[in-house]
């Protein structure tokens, strides 16, 4: 094999048979003597302190022929001296420094402050010592912080060429050929510190947790709640659902905003191809209304918040293939705490919580290692790990745990495994799920069902640059306008498909394209034509028909568009040409292409792809625009099964007593795309569920 192509398991392979030599060579009784020697130092204890002998020769002098061996696996030498690199992460460009002897890595120093704070910004410590401990760059990543590891290691392998002068690679680690489940780790009694004894136990604290402690506290249940963060989550603000008396009042004026929960439901089975279960859906259908109502009156009973109704269906007079429906509610702080950054949805819920009976304790920091189960199989607590000092935590729950722990987005070996199109599609941005799917294989190793099919929440909002591609080992921008239907055209310069509709449906279609990548096209007149779209959910960025407020306003979109033109992303010209030019795609495609479409506009008939006459803007006044556009991952929808009272359920479709969940976590509402016409359905069900499954423990 070539020196600079040593892949980590190679290495380690090497590792271990120079080791098994030093045993035979240096006269040791055995292998277990340099076992524990590791073992003691894995426990925090230092190799150097350890200097048991046998047949003269210490730990000390096997430490160092491991690493003389090490040294010829590597098969690298080096010039002293320190070295540095820096590689893109997901928020920032990770910085690492490295310091050389002639044969050996000597120091690693890694600044990835840039990071997200509790995701990437937390692993430069474990990575140094890795780096260090392998003498290379080819060590695990972190799971939950890819995309961080994954710069680290580019910049450490940057290091190592620059020392060595040879250039070395990282061998690319197909972990979807491995066993991504695995096993429950076994964690003995004597290694478990604390034990504590509950009623109800909640892991997750977020759009899930949150709604489960408040039902929790109003029931008077005593609760303990683990969140593996410093700090628990904030809510989704778009919380969807049927019959709110918002809702209700709205209709009176509106009458186009009323549902009819039949149609819903075909609406729901329809976008899943029938992968779901009809009977969970109808929960969130006949119980959303009232879970939004019990959140309108918490937040407007604070005095802090009002709740308001994103009221918009679209254009009636000219509609799509696709229909639109008025579920989304979101909350507002009120004038006084506008710009309170004091006041938010968490401390809001805080004080609801205080003000209940219930006892409610929230434990951050603490993560779930295994549900614990009887004989018989009941589910009556956890195991945790108590990330401050290490230690492991019991946790008694006689009524029951929900489980509100979230999808698998930053696992990228489940995602590897269960679906791998999504990777292909996305790029990778600050904003999303930080969500390994460490709860989904607890429950399926207490015996959990999952999901027979794959389901995300993708929306076509990053961009990157023109000599850039989709796929996850991307790092893209935020892009709020990628949901605006404007023209679109592949790599080749072709348009390809209807741009107006679920944000799914055009990303799907950008598979089907070269490179999983595509352009999207607007002119100087794009203002016009985005207030002229009638958008609804939160892509939308003019005031709803009945005053609420859209998420975000065209002016500070637009400023944002303005930054991407500076840093590269938004390519900006006077001509097609130019702009094909800098977009780094075929000019006479793509001419011919817009050209095609302006003529269409014209007619005011998509005979292409049939989108709607009052999408059909043309692209005709410069200055024109254009960016490359992918998708943003937020989270997976995919998760253990679960019955119509939450209880998590096996393949036979038995529950698994005392196990509750809801969320990303939980499967049967959601398969290969996301209804986001129906605003704010994903949060809607999360919430909604979580109070139900809450309702059910507190019953037990």
């Amino acid at each position: 094999m070539a020196k600079d192509s040593i892949s980590r398991r190679d290495f380690l392979r090497g590792m271990a048979a120079g080791a098994a030599s030093i045993v035979v060579l240096g006269g040791l009784e055995g292998a277990a003597s340099l076992g524990s020697g590791a073992s003691e130092s894995s426990q925090g204890g230092s190799a150097a302190d350890v200097s048991v002998e046998a047949n003269g020769t210490t730990m000390e002098s096997v430490a160092e022929t491991v690493k003389e061996a090490t040294k010829a696996a590597n098969g690298l030498t080096f010039t002293p001296g320190t070295y540095t690199s820096s590689a893109r992460g997901i928020g920032s460009d990770v910085k690492v420094e490295m310091t050389f002897d002639e044969t050996s890595i000597t120091a690693v120093k890694i600044d990835a402050s840039g990071e997200t704070p509790d995701i990437g910004g937390k692993i430069a410590s474990g990575m140094e010592n890795a780096i260090l401990s392998a003498q290379s760059a080819d060590v695990d990543a972190v799971s939950g912080a890819t995309v961080t590891s994954d710069a680290i290691k580019k910049a450490a392998a940057d290091c190592i060429s620059q020392a060595s002068g040879t250039e070395v690679t990282l061998k690319e680690d197909d972990k979807a050929a491995g066993d991504w489940l695995g096993t429950a780790p076994e964690i003995a009694d004597a290694d478990i510190k604390e034990t504590i004894d509950t009623e109800a136990l909640v892991v997750g604290i977020g759009t899930g947790g949150w709604p489960a402690l408040m039902t929790l506290a109003e029931e008077g249940v005593k609760t303990y709640a683990i969140e593996k963060r410093e700090n628990p989550t904030g809510i989704r603000e778009d919380i969807g659902a049927i019959d709110s008396r918002l809702q209700q009042e709205a209709i009176k004026e509106y009458p186009e905003f009323a549902i009819d929960k039949m149609e819903a439901l075909q609406e729901l089975v329809r976008y899943s191809g029938g992968y779901i279960d009809s009977d969970l859906a109808k929960v969130w259908i006949n119980e959303s209304g009232a879970t939004v109502d019990w959140l309108t009156d918490i937040f407007e009973g604070s005095g802090k918040y009002f709740m308001s109704l994103e009221g918009g269906v679209g254009n009636l007079s000219d509609p799509g293939r696709d229909k639109a429906y008025a579920t989304g509610h979101s909350p507002h702080k009120t004038e006084e705490f506008a710009n309170d950054q004091s006041v938010t949805t968490n401390s809001t819920f805080q004080e609801y919580i205080d003000s209940q009976p219930g006892d409610v304790t929230i434990r951050t920091q603490c993560e779930l290692v295994k549900l614990v189960q009887d004989n018989a199989g009941k589910v009556t607590g956890a195991i945790a790990l108590d990330t401050t000092n290490n230690t492991y935590v019991k946790i008694n729950a006689s009524k029951g745990v929900i489980m509100c722990s979230g999808g698998y987005a930053t696992n990228t070996e489940m995602m590897k495994a269960l679906q791998p199109q999504t990777l292909d599609m996305k790029v990778n941005y600050t904003l999303g799920s930080t969500c390994d799917g460490s709860g989904i294989k607890a429950m399926m190793w207490a015996g959990a069902a999952l999901d027979p099919t794959h389901a995300s929440m993708m929306f076509n909002r990053c961009c990157v640059k023109p000599d850039e591609t989709a796929g996850y080992k991307t790092t893209g921008k935020w892009f709020w306008f990628g949901e605006q239907p404007f023209l679109k055209v592949n790599l080749n310069g072709k348009r390809f498909c209807n741009e107006s509709g679920p944000y799914e449906f055009m990303l799907h279609s950008m598979v089907m394209q070269p490179n999983h990548t595509y352009v999207d096209v607007f002119d100087a007149n794009n203002e016009k034509y985005c207030e002229q779209f009638d958008e609804v959910g939160c892509c939308r960025l003019f005031p709803f028909p009945n005053g609420a407020l859209s998420n975000m306003p065209y002016s500070f979109v637009w400023g944002k568009i303005e930054e991407l033109i500076a840093d590269g992303y938004v390519q900006k010209a006077d001509t097609l040409e130019e702009l094909a030019q800098k977009l780094n795609i075929p000019a006479d495609n793509f001419v011919a292409s817009v050209n095609r479409y302006n003529e269409l506009c014209a007619k005011g008939v998509d005979e292409d792809y049939g989108k709607e006459k009052h999408r059909l803007t043309p692209v005709d006044t410069a200055p024109f625009y254009g960016v490359r556009t992918c998708a943003w991952h937020l989270t997976t929808l995919n998760g253990c099964r679960i019955n119509t009272d939450m209880q998590v359920i096996r393949e036979d479709g038995t529950a698994i007593d005392g196990l509750y969940a809801t969320g990303d976590c939980s499967g049967g509402m959601f398969a290969t795309t996301y209804p986001n016409l129906m605003t704010g359905l994903a949060c809607g069900r999360t919430m909604t569920f979580a109070r139900h499954a809450a309702k059910q423990v507190a019953m037990r």
